[in-house]
Formats: structure tokens, C-alpha cells, sequence
């Protein structure tokens, strides 16, 4: 266990880069995914396979280091060292950069796809890794702090990421109505992955030739977990056959299938995907408890409940993005175009760096004043920049501006919460939930802010739920941190589950989806608080 008390910053400055490429990637998605189903005629569910690709890949890419890790008896991101280990997923980034030039030079959508899941997997060895650093680096309990700086790095990328990918595909803030995007010229979003590319070669070898940053390796032997191993295999086997007849129904002449039977049979497997994650993480939780042998961190209930609070958080935090530019193109939300949608996404995903910063104060040692004018003024700072950044773009934002005050609610939960990550938590959800039945109830103006402010309830969430996973691990932490990571698989799943139901409830009914997620995340507040009280571990 980590009792170093002095924050080692050079190297906490240093680790932070990579979380800006995660957020910059991540929420310029966001972006492709209205474009692509213009620019590739696809219904809502395919455009979300974008978000299938690459939240999969940190899923795979995490499964294997673990099945990697159990049969050599050792755990392989330790073992290669935290640094090292960053650098070898940064590199497999960059190759999935030039896979993702050479498809949009091809012009192929499931070329582009392989180049998103190529990405993802270097950021999926990436961010095994760079979570833990980031807690290895300071004191133990100002942990959940180092995660949520990395967290507001992360979302200024996300903020950016928006402007320049909309930048590259449209060239213009000027509307291009959807029936001009298909005769748009690509050359721009080469330019933009030859540059990404460049960017992941020249950080990793920061990294390498960084001389603060300390290698974070661990050659202690670990204690294999064959049976979690097994159930995660067999949950792997059971998702490829249910996708795989999701995705033979795309090859149906529909002329000769009925369309809506096809549709029912797609929800139905779908739902089976569904129900393998959620009976798959049942059967481990209710195995290990009765005999734990075999489970390694799995055998620990706050661990595999966390595993779904992650799956369920990211599905809703991704889910909500994703499914906003298709939602701002219906009549009663604006009618927009896709070339319109880039600031509503740069606001959303704006909406994380708001309070990320906010939840980063305490990682400095501040005097408790200072902290809780920082808690103030630094979400203000980021709502100022997220403005600032849009109309450097050239786009109007005097939509947003009244979006203020849903920030400085968030900022009176913050400092109601006091960055206690049962607490944050516990209130977050509730927002969460409350902003989602606002958004599900109206329309116009009304929804979008509610639906924003689902990003200003998820943005201190993952650095709560990750703590509060781990606490009590001891030695199985870094297995721990490697199941929490798979879960970031929940992005590659709900997401296109949304947009299956969108394709058939329509698009604003199908942010019940998003509801649900946050009512799970309610329910494991409550729950792993009684984990870790039983386990008489301190959570406050």
C-alpha cells in the first residue's frame, strides 16, 4: 500500500497528457457518428457502432492483459512497470491512427471502425496503467483527487476535440445541410489522424526519455483468478454470438423480411447482450461470496458491483453524447444540421471539465478556504472557456449562456458533497436521475440543458466509483483497476442499445435508457456503502 504523502507533481504533470488524448478522441466521436450516418446512409443503431468499436477494444484489450497476467502468474502492467506499459499503448494508438488514415483514404466505414478499435486498444493498455499511477504518485487517500486532475485534463480534450474534428469534416461553421455532406472532401480528417498520430509517437517518448517520471514496477507474483477468468470468457463468447445476429440482419433483403419483425429480433439480441453483462457479474458476485477461491479480486463484492456501476456509468455518459446530435436533428430540438451539432457536443462533454475541476482542488494542499474558493471559481473558469473555445470557432453561443446556473448548482452539490466519494456519489446520481426525468418530460431549450446537465452529474462520478471499487484490495488493486477498465465496455454496448430504440420509440424516448443507468448507479451507492461499512473499512 502506497503511504508516500508528498505528491510527486513533475510526474503527475507529465501522466496527465495521455488523459487529454482519451478525452479529445473520445468526444470527437460524438462528432463522426451524425456525419457517418449521412455520409454512409446508415440507420442510428450502425452509426453507434463507432462507439461499439472503440469502447469494445478497452474491453478486449484489458481481457487479454488479465488472461495474459494469469497464466504467467504475474501481473503484466506491473510487471512492465506503469511507464513502460503507457508507452507500448501509446504506440499501438499510433498504429491505429495510420489504420484510420488508410480507411477514410479508401473511403470505408468498417475500415474506419478498425482504426477506432486499434486506437482504443493502445488507450485500453494506456489507461490500465495510468490510473493507479496516478494514485501511486501522492498519498493514498488524496488519490480520488489525482484521478479527477487527470479527469479535467481529459475534458478539456473533450472540449476541443468536438471543434477540430467538426472542423476537419466540415471545414466551416456554416451550415452544410445533410444532403451536401456526402460530396464533402475527406483530406481533413487525414490531416487530423497523421497529426493525432504524431502527437502519440511524440508523448510516448516523453514518457520514455522522461527521467521523473518513476517506473511504477511490481515483480511480485499474483494470485491467479481462473475462474473469473472464465466467467469473463464465457461472457466475451456469449456478446460475439449476440452481436454477430445483430449484424447478420443487416445482410436481410428487407423487401423480402418484414422490416419490423427484423427490428424486434435486433432489440432481442441486444437485450441478450444486455442480460450476459448483468447475469455474468450476478453469477461472480453471488459465486464468490458463497466460495472465493479462484475469484481473485473478484471476490470481493464492492469490486464486482463496481465493475457494473462502471459499465452503467460510462454507458450513460458516452450514451448521452452519442445519441445528442441525432436528438438536435428532430423538429422539436432545433432541426439542426450535423455540421450545427459541434458546440451542443463540445458543451456536453464541456460539462465534465466543469466539475472535474472542480473535483481536482483537493488534490493540491491548499488551505480549506482556498480549496472552497477554487471549488468556485474554477468551474466558472471552465464554463468560460468552453465559450471562449466556441466562439474562436466562430459559433453563437448566447444559447448556452443561461446554462450557468445549472453550473453553479453543480458547484453547491460539489461543496455540499465535499468531494467524499460516497457522498459524491450518492448526490450525483440523484441529479443524474432528476436531470433525466426533466429531459425525458419536455422539449426544446428545456431538454438539451436537462440532457446537459446529465454531463454535469457523470463529471465527478468515475474517480468516486473507482475508489470506492478498490477500497480494501490490498494486493489484488491492480487486478481490480484491470476489471474496472473491461467495463469501460458499457460505452460499446448501451450506446448502440440507445440507438437500436431510437430506431423505434424514437430518438427523445430513448433516453430512458440513460435513466435506468443512473438509477443503478443510485442503487450501488447505497449498497457499497453498506459493503465497506461491514468490512469495517473508512470511507469518509
Amino acid at each position: 500500500m502506497n503511504h508516500t504523502v508528498k505528491t510527486n507533481y513533475p510526474a503527475l504533470y507529465t501522466l496527465i497528457v495521455v488523459f487529454f488524448f482519451w478525452g479529445f478522441i473520445a468526444a470527437g466521436n460524438n462528432i463522426f457518428i451524425p456525419f457517418c450516418k449521412d455520409y454512409f446512409h446508415l440507420d442510428q443503431f450502425q452509426s453507434q457502432l463507432i462507439d461499439f468499436a472503440f469502447y469494445t477494444a478497452y474491453y478486449i484489450g484489458a481481457l487479454i492483459l488479465f488472461a495474459l497476467s494469469n497464466v504467467k502468474g504475474k501481473d503484466l502492467v506491473t510487471y512492465w512497470g506503469y511507464k513502460r506499459s503507457i508507452v507500448y499503448g501509446l504506440l499501438f494508438s499510433t498504429v491505429g491512427a495510420a489504420a484510420m488514415i488508410l480507411a477514410v483514404e479508401a473511403n470505408v466505414y468498417y475500415g474506419m471502425l478498425l482504426g477506432f478499435f486499434a486506437v482504443a486498444l493502445g488507450f485500453s493498455l494506456q489507461q490500465t496503467a495510468a490510473n493507479p499511477f496516478a494514485i501511486l504518485l501522492g498519498d493514498e487517500k488524496t488519490g480520488a483527487s489525482r484521478v479527477n486532475l487527470g479527469g479535467g485534463i481529459n475534458s478539456l480534450g473533450t472540449t476541443i476535440g468536438p471543434l477540430v474534428v467538426a472542423f476537419a469534416l466540415f471545414g466551416t461553421t456554416a451550415a452544410v445541410s445533410d444532403n451536401q455532406i456526402k460530396s464533402l472532401s475527406l483530406d481533413k480528417v487525414v490531416l487530423l489522424y497523421v497529426c493525432v498520430g504524431l502527437l502519440f509517437v511524440g508523448a510516448a517518448a516523453l514518457f520514455y526519455f522522461s527521467k521523473r517520471l518513476p517506473e511504477g514496477k511490481s515483480i511480485e507474483p499474483i494470485e491467479k483468478a481462473p475462474k473469473a477468468l472464465n466467467i469473463l470468457v464465457l461472457m466475451t463468447v456469449l456478446l460475439m454470438i449476440c452481436f454477430s445476429f445483430v449484424f447478420s440482419t443487416y445482410r436481410e433483403t428487407t423487401e423480402i423480411v418484414n422490416k419490423i419483425e427484423i427490428e424486434n429480433t435486433r432489440v432481442m439480441w441486444l437485450s441478450v447482450a444486455f442480460a450476459v453483462i448483468l447475469g455474468g457479474l450476478l453469477f461472480a458476485y453471488n459465486s464468490a461470496k458463497a466460495k472465493p477461491e479462484g475469484w481473485g479480486a473478484m471476490k470481493y463484492p464492492q469490486l464486482v458491483l463496481g465493475m457494473l456501476a462502471i459499465f452503467m456509468y460510462v454507458g450513460v455518459e458516452v450514451g448521452i453524447g452519442s445519441n445528442l446530435g441525432e436528438l438536435l436533428k428532430s423538429e422539436e430540438f432545433g432541426g439542426l444540421t450535423s455540421s450545427q451539432i459541434a458546440p451542443y457536443i463540445s458543451m456536453y462533454w464541456g460539462s465534465m471539465m466543469i466539475g472535474r475541476w472542480a473535483g481536482a482542488v483537493s488534490a493540491f494542499n491548499l488551505s480549506r478556504n482556498k480549496q472552497l474558493l477554487l471549488t468556485i471559481i474554477l468551474p466558472i473558469i471552465a464554463f468560460g472557456i468552453i465559450i471562449t473555445a466556441n466562439i474562436l470557432m466562430e459559433y453563437d453561443m448566447q444559447y448556452f449562456y443561461a446554462f450557468i446556473g445549472c453550473v453553479i448548482l453543480q458547484i453547491a452539490l460539489i461543496i455540499l458533497t465535499k468531494n467524499t466519494p460516497a457522498k459524491t456519489l450518492l448526490v450525483f446520481s440523484l441529479f443524474g436521475i432528476i436531470a433525466l426525468i426533466v429531459g425525458l418530460n419536455t422539449t426544446g431549450k428545456t431538454a438539451i440543458y436537462a440532457f446537459l446537465c446529465g454531463g454535469l452529474a457523470c463529471s465527478i462520478m468515475w474517480p468516486a466509483i473507482y475508489n470506492l471499487s478498490l477500497m480494501g484490495l490490498g494486493k489484488y488493486t491492480a487486478q481490480g483497476s484491470a476489471f474496472l477498465v473491461m467495463m469501460i465496455l458499457g460505452g460499446g454496448i448501451i450506446p448502440p442499445i440507445q440507438g437500436k430504440i431510437a430506431d423505434i420509440i424514437g430518438i427523445h424516448s430513448s433516453y430512458i435508457v440513460s435513466l435506468v443507468c443512473f438509477i443503478y448507479l443510485l442503487i450501488f451507492a447505497f449498497v457499497v456503502i453498506r459493503i465497506l461499512k461491514k468490512q469495517n473499512i473508512v470511507i469518509e
